[in-house]
């Protein structure tokens, strides 16, 4: 459950933040019993170091370092660590900028997350931040909403986020907004002409589906597409290594029913529409193969060269769903390629877009909700890459280059939308890091969300 901030009448006490530079002021601003305490405990104001300060009563304040420029620069969220204070309210004080302040109020909401599905929950209630000076709650409120069910879908093992219960989070998340759901699944994505989605899941017992949501009346269109493959084995060419985070192949579908959240919680003035491919890639008798050719909803045909690519088939038939209603903005998302995590790093999603005006207001979107993105190209030239002789497309040439940059051009050949972008996330957090535990985390969303009134004119 996401938390909230404190009651602005609530009674609290002092965080004080400071930073190197004003660490001597500070101190000379304390009586001698505090100077002493801090003093004696080596405060130095490193980035994230946090005391308490006792009083009579128990703990009185507490004083959080905010390092230097350079170190500050260096890492994301540093004021989180204080969300691990004792229960109560707790009122930001220093000398900070509103960018500043924004931070350290959502990374203070990121920072309370917790999975408990499947161990008991500590007891005592969480620390609460009364909401700083100039920062939206409502906002802030729906960016951890929206980031908490991503974080929940992805941590959720396979075994209860299978294409049924992914279906179930989807159409719950559309009623509790009052959005239209509509679900495909089984043979019915044969008769409906969802070929590629049915041939990658049609090996599991738990049924392939299309699910889509509607939301909004008025205002201009914006379409996401999520790849939610809910466990990838690798089909018959079988993973031999990072099997053990497949889980976690969902996190597509997972970044955009957050960023629904978001959308919807702030009622934002657009038409919104999502879609997701919802499949398992297992092992079974009438399981895809090797050089079988399919021949997709769009009518390109696709030689599978490499059963484990198996997430740019979903998103070929579900993309081309998405084109044939009109739309001002397409976007889709997947946990598609290691290339992208070689390239970037697990903390960095990269993106692709045609539209240099749609990369503006995303990077600055990115910078404003502390949302790290970086453009890759969809670069033309490779087109000849993924067109193996035999079809019209291959689902995965065995170039050994940009592995990527191939698949988001094949992804492009389904758009074909002039204000398309595709993210190629992770959707991972390797190690506990500041508001960001180790597990799911959702990438590229909040800077979606902060870009989107200069990608539609909203």
């Amino acid at each position: 459950m996401v938390p909230a901030f404190a009651d602005a009448d609530a009674v609290s006490r002092p965080l004080y933040v400071v930073g190197v530079e004003g660490l001597a002021g500070f101190l000379a601003g304390q009586d001698a019993a505090v100077r002493g305490w801090l003093e004696a405990s080596g405060f130095e104001a490193a980035l994230g170091d946090l005391r308490l300060i006792p009083g009579a009563d128990g703990v009185a304040a507490a004083v959080i370092g905010f390092g230097t420029a350079k170190t500050r620069a260096r890492q994301r969220f540093a004021l989180a660590k204080a969300a691990g204070l004792p229960g109560g309210a707790w009122h930001l004080v220093g000398d900070l900028s509103q960018a500043q302040r924004d931070e350290a109020a959502l990374g203070w909401l990121f920072a309370q997350y917790r999975f408990d599905r499947y161990r008991k929950a500590k007891a005592g209630a969480p620390a609460q931040l009364v909401l700083p000076e100039g920062c939206d709650g409502a906002r802030l409120l729906a960016m951890a909403a929206g980031e908490y069910l991503t974080r929940d879908l992805i941590n959720t093992p396979a075994q209860d986020m299978g294409p049924d219960e992914l279906e179930a989070a989807f159409v719950a998340l559309a009623g509790r907004f009052g959005a239209r759901a509509k679900v495909v699944k089984g043979a019915a994505l044969l008769e409906q002409n969802f070929p590629m989605i049915h041939a990658v899941g049609r090996a599991s017992p738990r049924e392939p589906r299309l699910l889509e949501m509607h939301w909004g009346s008025a205002g201009p269109s914006l379409t996401l597409v999520g790849k939610g493959v809910c466990f990838d084995t690798g089909g018959l060419n079988i993973k031999t290594a990072g099997m053990a985070l497949m889980k976690k192949d969902m996190g597509g579908a997972a970044t955009v029913m957050g960023l629904a959240q978001m959308i919807m919680q702030l009622g934002l003035p657009i038409r919104l529409r999502v879609i997701v491919a919802a499949v398992e890639n297992v092992i079974a008798g009438n399981a895809l193969k090797p050089k079988d050719i399919l021949t997709s909803r769009k009518g390109l045909t696709v030689e599978v060269n490499d059963t484990d690519a198996e997430g740019r088939l979903v998103l070929g038939d579900a993309l081309a769903l998405a084109t044939e209603t009109p739309t001002d903005v397409l976007i889709s998302m997947a946990t598609l390629t290691g290339a992208a995590r070689t390239a970037l790093g697990p903390d960095l999603a990269p993106y692709y877009t045609d539209d240099a005006g749609m990369a503006q207001a995303l990077e600055s979107g990115a910078a404003q909700a502390f949302d790290p993105v970086w453009r890759l190209p969809f670069h033309t030239p490779y087109e000849h890459i993924i067109e193996p002789g035999i079809a019209d497309l291959d689902n995965a040439p065995g170039w050994g280059f940009a592995g990527s940059v191939t698949a988001a051009l094949f992804l492009r050949r389904f758009a074909d939308h002039p204000r398309y972008m595709h993210f190629d996330i992770y959707g991972h957090t390797p190690a506990d890091a500041p508001a960001r535990p180790k597990g799911g985390v959702g990438q590229g969303a909040r800077a979606i969300l902060a870009g989107l009134p200069a990608m539609l004119g909203v």
